[in-house]
């Protein structure tokens, strides 16, 4: 049985989990008058990155603020499934799974403003398929016949998602280009994920340090580095659809503050990213800590139905019965990696012997 701890992290990362892309897309979706006075959509990925660190670093301060109030009160540390953990580390550790997490944050958000929600949010599966060979070769993990046949599995569903993508692209607002584009940057975005997972299990997780801190230390370097980068990128001039601001530059800081004060609704949106980015990271940590990454996998294929349900419901796209099939080729693939299918032969289900208890594997970046 689980207690009621676990159930309010799994339920939690399901809710927070769907609202933090819905919120990003629905950002996407709204129009505010920019710094020339045209109405054009909110496509500003790399302030939504910003805020989506902003976001992590609250985990940073909540952690801070519950450690203190354990130490005052005199509560044993060890009891909190919040504040226990490792606090003797190097800050510095997270530096480079934040600047993974920033470059594929970034690449995924410029991709959802060219793609589906639900796509996109199915296409992340792919990290899997990049986690097991960088997991092969830099953590020298074997992978069996098992892994093989779901890492095949979640390739074909992926090719029918990409193919159900293409053929909406008649019938929706979005040209094949920009789909093709943007599904190939969420793609290229889980080749960074799955180097920051496989980082993070061979330096990080093995020093037991507490969730909420180590996704606040992410969050911290990440918010550092991307308003460092946004000085630049006001500067640099690219072309449509990388760009869609008055100044036709990688990312105008100045218009983003306009057109949210333009529209309160944007506002809102962010406001919805920034808090359920922060619970959705800590919950998903937390439920691979304290129940099984699997279990973590299966919750975040959950979500992706919500997701898909959510935008047929509100007209973001139009169905496509191709999609929930690649939607189950997908689960099922992550069901056979995961180990999951317990009618899977016996022959295929070879023990694999982990450096760590469970691979961390099918989270969030």
């Amino acid at each position: 049985m689980y207690s009621s701890y676990q159930l309010l992290l799994a339920i939690g990362m399901v809710v927070t989990g769907s609202i933090n892309t819905l919120s990003v897309k629905w950002a996407d979706n709204l129009e505010a008058e920019g710094s020339d006075g045209k109405s054009r959509h909110f496509n500003h990925p790399f302030f939504q990155s910003l805020t989506m660190f902003f976001g992590e670093f609250l985990c940073l301060l909540f952690f801070k603020l519950a450690y203190r109030y354990h130490i005052k009160k005199q509560y044993p540390i060890e009891d909190s499934p919040i504040v226990k953990g490792n606090q003797q580390f190097n800050p510095f550790l997270f530096f480079i799974p934040a600047m993974f997490d920033m470059i594929a944050t970034t690449l995924m958000y410029i991709g959802l403003t060219m793609t589906f929600a639900s796509s996109f949010q199915m296409l992340r599966g792919a990290v899997i398929i990049f986690t097991a060979i960088f997991s092969k070769i830099f953590v020298h993990r074997q992978v069996s016949v098992r892994h093989w046949l779901g890492i095949f599995t979640i390739i074909i569903g992926l090719a029918t998602v990409g193919v159900s993508d293409f053929l909406s692209s008649g019938t929706d607002s979005k040209s094949t280009n920009e789909i093709v584009i943007g599904d190939s940057l969420i793609l290229f975005a889980q080749i960074i994920t799955a180097a920051q997972m496989v980082y993070e299990e061979k330096y990080v997780v093995s020093n037991d340090i507490p969730p909420l801190q180590a996704v606040g230390w992410e969050g911290v370097f990440g918010f550092l580095m991307m308003s460092l980068l946004l000085i630049p990128f006001y500067y640099i001039n690219v072309g449509p659809p990388l760009s869609d601001n008055s100044r036709g530059v990688i990312e105008d800081f100045p218009e983003a503050i306009t057109q949210i004060m333009n529209n309160k609704w944007i506002l809102i949106a962010l406001i919805g990213n920034i808090i359920s980015i922060a619970y959705f990271n800590f919950s998903g940590i937390s439920v691979a800590k304290e129940i099984s990454a699997t279990t973590r996998m299966v919750l975040d294929s959950v979500r992706t139905f919500f997701i898909w349900t959510f935008s047929l419901a509100v007209g973001w796209q139009t169905f496509n019965p191709l999609q929930p099939v690649g939607f189950l080729l997908l689960l099922i693939g992550m069901c056979i990696y995961n180990n999951l299918l317990r009618a899977v032969p016996r022959r295929l289900r070879t023990v694999v012997h982990y450096p760590t208890d469970e691979p961390i594997i099918g989270g969030e970046p």
